[in-house]
């Protein structure tokens, strides 16, 4: 969800180690339920050289199967578990993290972008 602490964390953190994902030939793509609008804004704050997708109509996330119910500030809600995935130029799944800590995550995906 743009402009919450871990995805903001997380956004952030995919920014800064950009350089390293375009050497390694890995396109990001960052999807949430939010709006177009929205995510224009958050890219334009943070300076996220990545696309940011709108699914306001669940399609990607049930398509991933990332829709749970999760607790957000201290209420049971119906949102997306945090999740990467990396997948293939022909669209295979090669690697998944689910329901992940957002602090960190970035380097993670790269190490093993690296690696491909």
């Amino acid at each position: 969800k743009d402009n919450t602490p871990g995805c903001t964390t997380e956004a952030q953190q995919f920014r800064d180690l950009y350089a390293g994902f375009q050497q390694a030939g890995c396109e990001i793509v960052g999807v949430s339920r939010d709006s177009i609008k929205s995510h224009e804004n958050f890219k334009a704050k943070f300076t996220l050289p990545f696309a940011l997708l709108s699914d306001a109509d669940e399609t990607v996330c049930n398509l991933f199967g990332v829709m749970k119910q999760k607790m957000m500030y201290g209420k049971q809600v119906r949102g997306i578990e945090r999740s990467t995935f990396v997948l293939d130029k022909k669209g295979n799944l090669r690697k998944e993290w689910r329901g992940l800590k957002a602090d960190g995550h970035a380097q993670e995906v790269l190490a093993f972008v690296q690696t491909l």
